[in-house]
């Protein structure tokens, strides 16, 4: 089974998202490029090769998609191990809250109500940037979009009634009473892509560190928001769609700035 024909099998016998069906083809691409031939020497061969160009997410995201495809070609024994991922005892580029009520503020002042609701939506309800481009109207109107994993589980992303208000105020104004929010000028969805590369160049535009300004950012500052308010962390692991808590407890740790004006708070010595 080749390229077409494996994202034939993705499409037709996976619930997988559009980025995830993308990010296998490339990687088996990207294999293939490597060695023309499946064969486990060579698969061990493409793995050294990755740990000696990528880092060990990159290089467990590209194994995954290959042990997928290694089931689909009934060679599940062949499946390569993923390489360990050291955790920082940091997290690293999560937008402070000053940054994103400054960010939020810049919009506003300028009448950029669209990207405004963005980065509101994604810090207030700790959506994955996919998941944002899948509220509608009337997902805002009862208060909440339930969506279901590849596995049927079911995750509710909740809309606080603060920005409901405010959304559906902005939404009467524009006259958009139905339908998906977040389009762009021909009324289709907006890609992940489009909306990353946006957000960026107003970082630019009102002085933020770019580093900080990508969508899943927002989602780690509704992590962080949340539990600077409440130490529930099951509740909130079950907010973000993790199967986990392992996974949650992440947002327990500081941020390496958080960690440093600690430091220079503390020791005087």
């Amino acid at each position: 089974m080749r390229v077409k024909e494996y994202e034939a099998y993705l499409r037709d016998n996976t619930k997988f998202s559009e980025n995830t069906i993308i990010s296998y083809i490339t990687a088996i691409k990207q294999y293939f490029k490597f060695s023309s031939n499946i064969s486990l020497k060579n698969l061990k061969a493409y793995k050294v090769r990755l740990i000696e160009n990528y880092k060990p997410k990159t290089i467990n995201l590209r194994l995954s998609a290959i042990n997928f495809y290694l089931e689909s070609i009934g060679r599940a024994e062949w499946k390569q191990r993923f390489v360990k991922v050291q955790q920082k005892p940091f997290l690293e580029n999560v937008i402070s809250e000053a940054d994103y009520n400054y960010f939020k503020a810049c919009f506003k002042r300028d009448g950029k109500m669209f990207w405004y609701f963005v980065i509101r939506f994604l810090a207030a309800t700790g959506a994955r940037v996919s998941e944002l481009l899948e509220i509608k109207v009337e997902h805002i109107k009862i208060g909440h979009l339930d969506l279901y994993s590849k596995g049927g589980k079911l995750r509710r992303i909740y809309i606080p009634s603060s920005l409901q208000e405010e959304a559906l105020s902005y939404l009467r104004e524009k006259k958009i009473e139905s339908g998906f929010i977040f389009v762009n000028k021909f009324g289709k969805r907006m890609s992940s892509r489009g909306i990353a590369s946006e957000l960026k160049k107003y970082a630019y535009k009102y002085g933020i560190n770019p580093k900080v300004v990508y969508p899943h950012s927002f989602r780690h500052r509704f992590a962080k928001s949340f539990l600077e308010r409440s130490n529930d962390i099951a509740f909130l692991a079950d907010l973000m769609g993790h199967e986990s808590i392992e996974t949650t407890r992440i947002y327990l740790r500081k941020t390496s700035t958080e960690q440093k004006e600690i430091v220079d708070t503390l020791i005087d010595w």
